[in-house]
Order: C-alpha cells, then sequence, then structure tokens
C-alpha cells in the first residue's frame, strides 16, 4: 500500500487559460484532486471526496508544454478522514503546494443529504 502517489501530466494548449500561455491555477488544484483519488484508491479502496484545501501557495507560473508531476502524499489518518500534502514540480522545482483533507468513504450511490 503506497502512501505517495504522482501524476505525470503534460500541460498543453487546451489548458492555457490566461496570454502567454499561462494555465490556471484551478487546473493545477484539479490534478492535485485526481493524485488524490489516487491515493485514496490506493490506501482505502474507495475514492474519498476532497473536503478543504488549505494553505496553498502558487510559486512560479505554469505554461503550455510544460511536464508537471504532481505528487499526493498521505501525512495522517483518522476513522474516516485523511490528511494529504500535495506538490506540483516543473523539472524539479515545486511550482505548486497544498495541504488538504480528504473523506475516505463510499459515496456513490448515496443519496444527497
Amino acid at each position: 500500500m503506497a502512501d505517495t502517489v504522482t501524476l505525470h501530466t503534460f500541460m498543453s494548449q487546451e489548458d492555457v487559460h490566461y496570454r502567454g500561455g499561462l494555465v490556471a491555477g484551478a487546473r493545477v488544484l484539479e490534478l492535485f484532486g485526481d493524485a488524490g483519488t489516487a491515493l485514496l484508491l490506493e490506501t482505502d479502496g474507495v475514492e474519498g471526496l476532497l473536503a478543504s484545501y488549505e494553505d496553498v501557495q502558487f510559486l512560479r507560473p505554469v505554461r503550455a508544454g510544460d511536464l508537471l508531476d504532481v505528487t499526493a502524499t498521505l501525512t495522517s489518518s483518522g476513522k474516516t478522514s485523511r490528511h494529504l500534502e500535495f506538490v506540483a514540480e516543473v523539472g524539479g522545482r515545486p511550482v505548486c503546494t497544498a495541504r488538504a483533507v480528504a473523506v475516505a468513504r463510499q459515496f456513490v450511490g448515496e443519496a444527497e443529504p
């Protein structure tokens, strides 16, 4: 069972949101969610849901043509909550970091509250 998952994603022109070939920070957060899902599937066997992000830091711009390495690390586990740390890197240099809390339980097919 892994406590770290890394996804490798090429940023294309389709990811560009701003002039100068810049990718929106929201795209990086989306990839954090994907990495968190992959990690929870590995550790808990369920997709889970991200409940909150904490301390998101955008450190450098991400551009079309960048290969983004997104790593999710499990830092602690409660009964159903999981604390995760994320880092996105381009060429080994961090471009974004964050912490998050996820709920690790099955939600598919459940009625909305």
